[in-house]
This record gives structure tokens, sequence and C-alpha cells, in this order.
């Protein structure tokens, strides 16, 4: 095995062999030798030459010590130092097994105890344990500072855990972006917005969660969505952006690992294969990769989420920071300068997007990191585009949902949905809804069959009649209505199964409203009578709500004692 100098002892072994030619020369000249020897050591000691830098202090004994070590030869080899050098495996140290144990234990521990206390607690605990010899500190810290350089993993593993493992030491696969198109990947993400909007529901600062969609070959943002919280409805517009601004439909979207992002509108739900569930990304054939948890180097969106938060977030006035380490000095305590000076302008939504629409001009007109030659928005026209119908595209984009009709429809997102042919039925459908319009729902049976387009139920003013406008009475006299056509509808149907050619029905002729009131049937001729002008309502309304006689009753006291007032 051959033996390697280092470089840093063979420039110390040349100085000696030097400084050993030069003390002889200096000694020669002197009638006293002890004397020249006194001298040259001193002179050397206070010079600032370069043997002075390489060797340091030196002594007369050190100078004859050399001198034999020569031999009378020129052989420098033999002023090489005597260290002792380890293997990558084997350290030479004094420490013991039992001082390494201790010492380590210490330095190795997940609250990362510094070296210094480290060596100072080690040396503690040997003095109580009796131990008469206890090494230098100096020791300790060369041992430790050679675990570190040859045992990073360990290092990094016990101190700091396993993501800082993965992130410092693990090697990463280095991906060829020049492989791809633009389109095939986007890469997805939410980022939480360093700087404050204005709520559009309460008026106030807040943070707000911006989702984009990446694409990979060209790095361009090409499709995004601000809303208060990172949820479905957020990632879905985004997507759907995305499509629309690159007139395309990707092949793969690679995304975060989140609950939003694994929702069932956007993956298949296999347990309702049967009833037609379908996620999102399936119906646009688009295949979905997720991304590790915590694994941030996968994922090109978040080197873009960096340059953003320092290229357009923090020249914002309202940027806050993004945790309270980077903190703007304006919100520094105590610090009146800055805020003094600060600008208390804080964008709405619409605002914010009109503004990051300019950076984004901007970032896309700087150099492709995938392709050198050419700006971002070069890269990113060189796309195929697929002309992408709209309409259709938000057709595709409903999600789906299995449902029970209840009482007043279908209840849906904390509203409920109603349609006159969901009346009477009490069994489960399937629901078909857009995100960016919830005014109403499709209803399908678990066949596939339609059924109707449901509308969002509103509600009515407590107390119409008196309290309410012109509006709001109306809304509710229609619903009255509504409530008893379906009555009819349900009566008539009724009738048809228990008619017989023996029932009569009887009925008598009617006059203005009175209590007594009877009217004369147009259909079949029959007179019936009534109770009162309350019993007779509700009559007509069933049989014949065209009568003039209801308007004439609606003026009355009684009509709004009875039902406005008690309703209402």
């Amino acid at each position: 095995m051959t033996n390697f100098t280092p470089k840093k002892c063979k420039q110390i072994a040349l100085a000696r062999l030097d400084i050993v030619h030069k003390w002889l020369e200096f000694r020669n000249k002197s009638q006293n030798k002890l004397q020249a020897d006194y001298d040259f050591v001193k002179l050397h000691n206070t010079s600032n030459s370069h043997l002075f830098e390489i060797l340091g202090e030196i002594s007369r004994g050190s100078l004859h010590r050399w001198l034999a070590m020569l031999n009378g030869t020129e052989d420098y080899t033999k002023l090489l130092p005597q260290y002792k050098y380890s293997s990558v495996n084997d350290y030479r140290t004094v420490l013991n097994d039992g001082e390494i144990k201790i010492f380590m234990g210490l330095l190795l521990h997940p609250n990362r105890i510094s070296i210094g206390k480290a060596v100072a607690l080690t040396k503690y605990k040997l003095h109580e344990q009796g131990q008469s010899f206890i090494p230098a500190d100096i020791t300790f810290r060369r041992y430790a500072k050679w675990f570190k350089d040859n045992n990073y993993d360990k290092w990094i593993l016990a101190r700091d855990g396993e993501k800082a493992l993965s992130d410092k030491v693990e090697p990463y696969i280095k991906r060829d972006a020049s492989l791809l198109e633009v389109g095939d990947i986007l890469v997805a993400d939410g980022h939480k917005l360093a700087f404050q909007v204005i709520n559009p529901f309460t008026g106030k600062p807040t943070r707000v969660t911006l989702v984009g969609f990446l694409d990979w070959k060209s790095t361009a943002l090409v499709g995004y969505e601000i809303m208060l919280e990172e949820n479905t409805q957020c990632i879905a517009s985004a997507l759907r952006n995305a499509i629309i601004n690159l007139d395309m439909i990707p092949k793969v979207v690679y995304q975060d690992n989140g609950r939003a992002f694994r929702a069932k509108y956007f993956t298949d739900d296999k347990g309702f294969t049967e009833l037609g569930f379908q996620g999102l990304y399936s119906k646009l054939g688009i295949e979905t990769v997720f991304a590790r948890p915590y694994n941030a180097r996968a994922k090109v969106i978040e080197r873009f989420f960096k340059e953003f938060q320092e290229g357009f977030e923090k020249l914002l006035p309202s940027y806050i920071g993004s945790s309270i380490q980077n903190k703007p000095a304006y919100m520094m305590r105590n610090e009146k300068f800055h805020k003094s000076l600060h600008n208390e302008y804080v964008p709405t939504i619409e605002e914010t997007i009109k503004m990051i629409d300019m950076w984004l001009r901007f970032k896309n007109s700087q150099p492709c990191p995938n392709a050198l030659d050419k700006t971002v928005a070069e890269v990113l026209e060189e796309r195929k585009r697929q002309n992408i119908d709209i309409n259709a595209l938000d057709d595709l984009m409903l999600a789906t949902e299995v449902k029970t009709i209840q009482r007043n429809g279908i209840r849906f997102l904390n509203c409920d949905y109603f349609d006159e042919r969901l009346y009477g039925f009490k069994s489960k459908v399937l629901i078909k809804y857009n995100l960016f319009d919830l005014t109403s729902i499709k209803v399908y049976t678990p066949k596939g069959e339609y059924l109707c387009t449901a509308e969002r139920v509103t509600e009515t003013h407590p107390m119409a009649k008196l309290l309410g406008d012109v509006k709001d009475f109306e809304d509710y006299k229609q619903k009255i209505v509504k409530q008893r056509q379906l009555k009819k509808k349900t009566v008539e149907s009724v009738k048809k199964y228990l008619e017989t050619e023996d029932i009569k029905i009887l009925e008598t002729k009617t006059g203005e409203p009175t209590v007594q009131a009877v009217f004369k049937s147009c259909s079949n001729g029959v007179y019936k009578s009534f109770k009162n002008n309350a019993d007779k309502y509700e009559y007509l309304i069933i049989h014949n709500p065209q009568d003039e006689w209801i308007e004439k009753f609606k003026q009355t006291k009684e009509y709004q004692l009875l039902y406005e007032e008690n309703i209402c």
C-alpha cells in the first residue's frame, strides 16, 4: 500500500530543511556557537518571514534535533511531522470507549446540545465518576469534528430527524425537463400569501391562499385561484383556469398530498362506481401523481413560490412575512421609525389578481431554466392547442354525489334544493353540481336518468306582510300557492284510486264571501255547501284556483288573520 503524504506535511518538512540551512550559515559566521544559536532563534521567532508562517516559533533544541534527523543528508522526508493519521472508520484518539460513549450520547441528543456544552457535561460526569485523568477540551472537539465529517448521516438523523436526513444527506433524482412538452405535466400546490388582502365578507385585512398550477416544461404558472382557504372549489377553479389558458388538457397533474387535493371530487371513489361516481381527473383523462408528504424538493412549484415571495410579495406594503422570523421591520416591537413611514394600503382580491398577472408577465419574459435560449413565454407558446370548448369543460367538471331526497328536497352544502319533480320521491339520487355556480344542481336517478334541475331554496321573511317589502310578500304568496298546487296534485292522484260510480258530492251555489257561502260547480252542476269562508277557500284553491271569489276573499280582514299573520 502506498503511503500518502499530505501537502501540509511536505510543506513543513521542506521548511524545516530550509531553516536548518539558514541556521548553519548564521552559525558558521560566529565565533560563539552557543550565542549564535540563541540569536538565530530570537531573530526567527520575532520575524514575519514565510518560514515563520509555516513553522511558527522554534527552539534551539528543535534545530539540533532536525539536524540530527538529517544525519548529513538532504532528504527532507526525514523531517516529516510524525502525526497520527486515521482511516475513515478508525479515528486515533486518546479517548477511551467509556469517554466516547458519554460524549457522543450527549452530542447526538435530539435536543441538539452544543459541542461546548457536551464537552463540559462529559468532563463533569467523568469527574463525578472519580476519573483522575480527564482529556482536554480540544481532544473532545477534534473527535466531534471527525465524527461529523465522516458520519454526517448519523449526525443529521440523530440531531435533526428523518426529514433533515432526506433534505440534507440523501441523494436525489435529477429529472431532465428537456424530455417534456408544454402541458405534459402540471404541478399543483397551495401557497399562503405572505401579505394581507381585504376579506370580501368582513372588510378586514387577512392572509389568503393561492392555489396554482405550474407547467413543468416552461415553469410558467398557467392557472391559479385565490380564496380564503385551500379547498376543493379553489383547486377546481385553478385547474379550470389552467386548462383554459393553456387551451389544452394536461396529461399528468403532479400535486400536493393535502386533504383538499385528495377530495372525492378529484379522485375516483370505487364505492360508488355502480352509481356513476367518477373523479374529475378521470373524467378529463388526466393521470394524477401525489407528492410524498413534506418533500418540497420533488415539487418544482416550491421553487416558484420562493421566487414569488422574494420578487413580488415582499414589494407590497401589506407584506407581513410568513413567520415571526421574517416579518418586516415596521412590525417589530417598539419600532417607531419604520412604523411612521409604513404605507397602510391593503389591496382587495381583485386588485391582488391584477398585480399578480402583471408580475407573471414579467416572470414569463425571463429565460426559461429548461431552455436557456428562450424565454418562459416563448417556450409556453410552443404548446399544441386543443381548442377547448369551455361549456363542454364546465359540464365535465361537474362533481357528483349521492343524496337522499328529504321533505324539503335535497340537502347539500347547508342549503336545500327543490323542484316539483322531487315532490313525492323518497329515495337515493345522484346530484351533479358546478362549484362555480351553486344556485342549482342537476338530479339523476341511480341509473343515470335525468330527473330535474333543482333550484336553491331561498328563505322567507318571518313576517312578510307586516314587516317585509313588496318583494318579500310576493315571495311568500308564490310559495304558498306552490305548496297548495303540490297538495292538489296529490289529492287528485289519490281520488283516482278512490272514485266509484256511487259516490256523490253535494255542492251548492256560492255568492259573496260570507260564513255560509255556496258556489255552483262548472263541471258537473252539483252543488256543495261550506261551513265557513275558510272551508270554501281551501276547496277552491285546490279545485278552482282561478275563481274570482278567491281574489275578493284575499282583500278581507278574515283572510289576513287566517292566512297571513298566523303563517308569516
